[in-house]
């Protein structure tokens, strides 16, 4: 276990790794460090490039989800926004605005990416690249000093080479002359001084060289035992912190998403709740209470003998009422199942069936009380701060707010109105509902004095007519379209009907569509057709005039010595 002590390790991170020096393994690799380094750098900017596109795509995704539950939000004051009393409307409504919540998480994503990781290597980058540059011009330097002390060191060693071969030049020509009888002695003199000094120029140039080479040594030494593993040392620390931020934006990367998780699973369940909360029970019911109209389905069909024709023992007033009577029954016995007439909306929802109309007028009403008692507060805390000012006048002037509470004064009254008119129709309907519920109401017929039968016209006033339309108030115009022209057609060139009584017009009726008289308040006229349950009652003024009004608008009067005096309410 002692041999093992002389590896040297570093645990960073539980793993370990072996430690090294750049600048004692790698002295001669300079170029390569520098090239690698470079492709670090490059590395940063590619994983930042990265996390500005995950950013981008994080910014429109959250953007299309939230555009697309924006797309299905219901709009206002439109058929959508009925839709959501059922359940799984109201269920889909709040997954549209979990999913709203669930695109914010991205946004959010998208901002702590930018903010947290694409901001700080932005700037790391720019810092580590001057770091680099720095490092790098310090190696440079140190190598051009060796290569100066380098070129120096060959300069001294090339002068004292040839000066070494001129002093042995100069020694040979000394040794030449002094051995050659007929040379003079001055130049023998003359050549050993000559040999002298050149000996003295290389012994000059050989301390010159071994100095230079004494100083090559030394920087050379300095330089790949000193300078060189500091520099790469600077350049390993650099790469490491490099490495290292790398990884931290990379752990920040999923941090982010991370953070976001227990929203996003709040969202999630947000949506599992709003599936959870669809009662198919409830929205089922909820359709009975949208459509219901309140009506009673028809009675049986009679039967229509057309035997009666044949029979010629029967008198012409027997035969034309038989055939009137044929045609009544063929007149109302489909009239539920013919095309409704939707009509025009009316202010007192009197175009819908009785149900409906008194859930619209109960809703209208508690809109109208809603916006009554805002006036009021609104009232209210005017008057108090009115008193505040006629307390303190500096605050303000007591009559600046009396054109505000004039206003609301005028609201209030006309809102007042509206409520009373709602209130007077909805107890209306009521009554007449209440009155509808009770059978021996509907079976009641009086008689007068006279023999007559007058019918009373509060029985009828919530039948349907046979397109459809209905006639509940007599406020207000019954919306009809003409019966069904089948019947018309077959007896067009039939006699006109017997009379089988009279009647007299409570309410005036204008009878602006196909099929129907108009008829003045009082007007007295000859019922020949009597109402079947439909709620219409075909009357003639003159031989060219005749048509249907409502039996609610008319009090009937009928011979009980005709055929079918007998009434239906």
């Amino acid at each position: 276990m002692d041999s093992n002590r002389g590896l040297l390790t570093l645990r960073r991170n539980g793993r370990e790794t072996m430690n090294c020096s750049w600048g004692t393994e790698l002295w001669d690799q300079f170029d390569n460090l520098e090239k690698h380094t470079q492709w670090g750098i490059e590395f940063v900017e590619r994983y930042t490039k990265f996390v500005k596109e995950r950013s981008e795509i994080e910014l429109n995704y959250a953007k299309q989800i939230r555009n697309l539950s924006k797309k299905y939000q219901p709009k206002k004051n439109s058929r959508e926004e009925e839709e959501y009393k059922y359940s799984s409307c109201r269920a889909f409504l709040m997954t549209l605005n979990e999913l709203s919540d669930y695109a914010g998480q991205h946004e959010v994503i998208a901002e702590n990416l930018n903010t947290q990781i694409l901001s700080e290597l932005l700037r790391y980058v720019q810092e580590l690249k001057a770091e680099r540059k720095s490092h790098f011009h310090d190696g440079r330097r140190a190598q051009q000093h060796m290569e100066n002390s380098w070129k120096q060191l060959e300069s001294s060693k090339r002068r004292f080479e040839r000066d070494c071969k001129e002093a042995d030049r100069a020694q040979h020509y000394f040794e030449k002359m002094d051995a050659d009888i007929n040379v003079t002695k001055a130049d023998v003199e003359k050549a050993r001084q000559q040999a002298q000094i050149r000996h003295q120029v290389a012994a000059d140039s050989k301390n010159e060289y071994l100095s230079c080479l004494q100083k090559f040594n030394k920087d050379q030494s300095e330089h790949y035992y000193t300078l060189i593993p500091l520099i790469f040392q600077r350049i390993q620390e650099m790469e490491e912190r490099r490495i290292e931020r790398v990884g931290e934006s990379m752990r920040t990367y999923a941090d982010v998403d991370r953070r976001v998780l227990p929203i996003v699973s709040k969202c999630l369940d947000g949506m599992n709740k709003a599936a959870e909360s669809i009662d198919p029970k409830m929205d089922t019911k909820q359709v009975v209470e949208t459509y219901k109209s309140g009506f009673e389905p028809p009675g049986d069909v009679e039967v229509e003998d057309y035997s009666l024709s044949m029979r010629r023992a029967v008198s012409e007033s027997s035969f034309l009422n038989a055939r009137g009577e044929s045609r009544r029954r063929s007149r109302g016995k489909l009239w539920p199942f013919i095309k409704r007439n939707k009509g025009t909306g009316s202010e007192d929802y009197s175009h819908l069936p009785p149900e409906q109309r008194r859930k619209k007028l109960q809703a209208k009403l508690n809109d109208i009380t809603k916006d009554l008692q805002k006036e009021i507060d609104q009232r209210d805390a005017l008057t108090k701060m009115k008193d505040v000012y006629i307390k303190n006048p500096h605050m303000g002037d007591p009559s600046s707010v009396d054109p505000r509470l004039e206003e609301i004064a005028h609201n209030m009254e006309k809102l007042q109105q509206e409520a009373q008119k709602f209130e007077s129709w909805l107890a209306d309907v009521e009554g007449k509902l209440l009155e509808k519920s009770d059978p021996q109401r509907r079976q009641s017929a009086h008689y007068d004095s006279q023999g007559n039968t007058p019918v009373g016209n509060n029985c009828a006033q919530n039948r349907e007519s046979p397109d459809g339309s209905y006639t509940e108030d007599h406020s207000v115009e019954t919306q009809f379209k003409s019966r069904s022209t089948e019947f018309d057609d077959e007896f067009d060139d039939e006699d006109p009907l017997p009379t089988i009584g009279t009647c007299k017009a409570l309410y005036p009726f204008e009878g602006q569509n196909e099929g129907t008289i108009s008829m003045a308040e009082g007007e007295m006229l000859y019922v020949i057709e009597e109402d079947k349950g439909d709620g219409w009652t075909r009357v003639r003024r003159n031989e060219d005039e005749e048509g249907y009004v409502p039996t609610s608008y008319i009090k009937l009067y009928f011979d009980t010595s005709a055929k079918g005096a007998m009434t239906y309410i």
